[in-house]
């Protein structure tokens, strides 16, 4: 028994001020998705279970808990926007996580300006400097180890246009380590800013 590591076994609890998972599998990236539903209405939410999945196709896919309303609005449109979750806009992006009923405009609650996006329905976040318009690619339900299914849904999307600010492109490389990008870092409200400072270079053996 390995008694210098604490150990737990998730369907039992983990005993702990707070659950541990989210604050070990981060920072991550922020999925900030903009939507709009059949009827027209706009919403706007984060998700801390978001990532990159492919190169070409480009697909990425965030995780709803619960059936909320931005997988309502892909449901039925087919399509979402991602934004990216910079420092000057956590704050705005935070407001966005509010509880609010269906047909609220996000934007509106946070102060953020709509843009029009070319192949999809759904605004982008005019504020943030990078925004990926996706179709929708896979609607899954997940299920546990022993095939129960569990009240979440991995959507995943087909980037098919990508909007960059000029300001970000440096010798035709996205700056990654200047757009003070924000991630999720668990707990109750950590997040992390990616900074040059924490800049680690590795090659890739052949």
């Amino acid at each position: 028994m390995d008694t210098a590591k604490y150990f737990y076994e998730p369907a039992s609890g983990h005993g702990l001020a707070h659950d541990p998972f989210n604050a070990i599998v981060g920072p991550r990236p922020i999925g900030w998705v903009s939507t709009q539903g059949a009827d027209g209405s706009v919403n706007l939410a984060p998700y801390s279970f978001f990532n990159a999945f492919n190169y070409h196709p480009p697909i990425i896919g965030f995780s709803s808990i619960g059936a909320k309303d931005s997988l309502r609005n892909i449901r039925e449109t087919g399509a979402f926007v991602w934004n990216l979750t910079t420092r000057p806009l956590a704050a705005a992006m935070n407001q966005t996580s509010a509880q609010a009923p269906y047909g609220t405009d996000e934007f509106i609650l946070a102060g953020l300006s709509k843009a029009p996006s070319r192949l999809v329905a759904p605004p982008r976040v005019a504020e943030s400097p990078v925004n990926f318009e996706c179709r929708l690619a896979d609607i899954i339900q997940l299920k546990s180890a022993a095939g129960v299914l569990v009240p979440s849904w991995l959507v995943l999307g087909e980037v098919v246009g990508i909007h960059i600010a000029h300001t970000l492109l440096k010798n035709g490389e996205f700056d990654t380590f200047g757009a003070s990008i924000v991630l999720r870092a668990g707990g109750a409200s950590a997040y992390a800013e990616i900074q040059p400072q924490t800049r680690l270079d590795l090659i890739r053996p052949k």
